[in-house]
């Protein structure tokens, strides 16, 4: 903490999101700040904006990852799966199996980046199940809970809801539901996928709506916190809006700018 002109101490805390991979910037992503909040998608499975990037090429090569990117960008979501499947049937090998060694050896790359101290959510991309492998003594995972940091109070849920895509951290409605009210009120409530506001969820790019939360929505209606802080939506339509109270805020595709998103009191 720095000190304001009247003496009081100030808190600087830097928030990313959507890091796909992007061990290097995020290295640096805490620099100058009291604390790093990161609201997950660590993993970096198809880059869509360079398909030469991530799991998925890496194993079958740019002009399949070009293929599934086209179907998926047309929502041709079944093509997508049956072309998927046969390029994994080509394989030999165990598919989760694969997966999940390609992640490993992307969390051990970027859980050692984290800076001290880390307050973390996952992603919908993200695998919680293998978080506490690597989440060192500096970096503290939550989903459905809250945390002090300079005097105010963060709340933090992970994950997304169901889609055709069927990434690895879904939810139902009802599940991720819960986990917002288990947040209950707070100062800044830190979430993976935006509230369901049509502004906010639409990606200019991918050219579709993604899935935002009507809970979440509601609960920010309801409970006023000053911020509501997320993600997920690569190029939105609106990045910051006000919902009554409160400052809505997606902070940024870390993946391709490399800089955090600001929060100072």
């Amino acid at each position: 903490m720095t000190p304001t002109p009247t003496g009081k101490p100030r808190t600087r805390v830097h928030v990313v999101s959507d890091v796909h991979g992007n061990a290097r910037d995020l290295a640096r992503a805490g620099d100058g700040a009291d604390a790093l909040v990161c609201l997950g998608d660590l993993v970096l499975f198809l880059d869509y904006a360079d398909h030469s990037r991530g799991i998925f090429p890496d194993l079958f090569g740019k002009e399949n990852a070009d293929r599934i990117v086209e179907l998926r960008t047309a929502r041709r979501f079944e093509e997508a799966r049956a072309f998927g499947a046969r390029l994994w049937a080509g394989v030999g090998q165990d598919r989760a199996a694969l997966i999940e060694k390609a992640v490993r050896r992307q969390y051990a790359e970027l859980f050692a980046a984290f800076p001290s101290p880390t307050y973390a959510t996952y992603g919908n991309v993200d695998i919680p199940t293998l978080w506490s492998e690597y989440a060192g003594p500096g970096t503290t995972v939550l989903d459905g809970q809250r945390v002090e940091i300079g005097g105010w109070t963060f709340g933090f849920v992970g994950g997304g809801l169901r889609t055709p895509m069927r990434t690895p951290y879904e939810l139902s409605d009802e599940e991720y539901a819960a986990k917002i009210e288990a947040v209950g009120e707070v100062d800044v409530l830190c979430t993976h996928i935006p509230p369901e506001v049509p502004e906010l969820v639409y990606d200019t790019v991918a050219r579709r709506f993604e899935r935002g939360s009507r809970a979440l929505l509601e609960a920010i209606r309801r409970t006023r916190p000053r911020y509501s802080l997320f993600g997920h939506v690569h190029q939105p339509l609106v990045s910051r809006m006000r919902i009554g109270a409160t400052e809505c805020v997606n902070v940024g595709h870390f993946a391709g700018r490399g800089r955090p998103w600001v929060l100072e009191w």
